[in-house]
């Protein structure tokens, strides 16, 4: 089944711990989802948006399971354990974009020598806040970049989708309502060019002074320089690892205003650079956060 674009799905964020990201995550003004676990040692805690992306805050629930799993080939779980073993236990690992078919997106990958192993299928159980629970069963196929060991790309196949009505979970005190941007840093950000675009199968690219901005349906992806990450979000990273790396997530919201005061009231530091808000990393937050007022 052909497919001419991949809008993005969901961001994995690995954190220390589920709890600590859902305290973290609450006291940002998200609304925090209930606890799942997957059936390979790992578990999550989602937050849901109107634009229908979602985070991903992956903890792990039995790191010997998790390890059982990664040793026999499932590629979430070891792509998991290699993140956490370079760059800690937070952060943002990869970057899920919706498919109809991922078993033809496994084959494509490996036709582009972008296979990064496996097809993992999988079903979980989804509970709601009003206690209502359903089975949710997913596809997921992989693709990877060897000079990039710290990110990786995946098409995700609802084969029992998550609960359609999820208004609740989509109601932030923040204000935010979707995805606008997901930040990758790259001290050569060309050299990973196509291997997102034709993996995400961008609708546009389009060269920038720090970068590369790839567009997907409902996102845009871009990858920036250490001097334009510092440049449009005041973030300083270090310049000496070439690979790719998740670094600051755009976050679209309503009322600007709205914003600062949730996190003004809930004490988190926060700074202003031209109509952005901008939130530093911390634990339960693995990469730096940012909210723009959108039209």
């Amino acid at each position: 089944m052909t497919q001419d674009t991949y809008p993005i799905d969901h961001l994995v964020l690995p954190v220390t711990d589920i709890a600590l990201a859902r305290e973290r995550l609450g006291k940002l003004g998200f609304t925090v989802a209930p606890d799942a676990r997957h059936p390979f040692g790992t578990e999550n805690a989602c937050v849901f948006f109107a634009d229908k992306t979602y985070l991903e805050p992956l903890g792990v629930a039995s790191v010997e399971e998790s390890e059982r799993t990664a040793r026999r080939g499932n590629v979430f779980t070891a792509r998991n354990q290699a993140f956490r073993f370079r760059c800690g236990s937070e952060g943002l690992s990869a970057i899920a974009f919706s498919t109809r078919d991922a078993k033809h997106d496994h084959a494509r990958f490996v036709k582009g020598g972008v296979s990064a192993g496996s097809v993992l299928q999988f079903e979980r159980p989804v509970k709601m806040p009003d206690d209502a629970e359903s089975v949710a069963g997913f596809r997921l196929a992989f693709a990877g970049d060897l000079r990039a060991p710290d990110f990786f790309l995946f098409a995700v196949e609802r084969i029992n989708p998550l609960p359609a009505d999820r208004g609740a979970l989509e109601a932030h005190a923040n204000g935010v309502t979707g995805i606008a941007e997901i930040v990758l840093g790259a001290p050569e950000p060309t050299a990973f060019s196509e291997f997102v675009t034709a993996t995400v199968k961008a609708t546009s690219v389009e060269e920038t002074s720090f970068g590369l901005d790839v567009s997907t349906d409902n996102a845009k992806i871009s990858l920036m320089t250490p001097e334009g990450l510092e440049a449009y979000f005041d973030l300083v990273t270090p310049d000496t690892d070439r690979g790719l790396r998740g670094r600051a997530i755009l976050f679209a919201v309503g009322d600007r205003t709205v914003t600062e005061a949730h996190l003004a009231a809930n004490g988190v530091t926060y700074t202003r650079k031209g109509n952005r808000i901008l939130v530093e990393p911390a634990p339960g937050q693995g990469v730096l956060f940012a909210f723009e007022e959108t039209s």
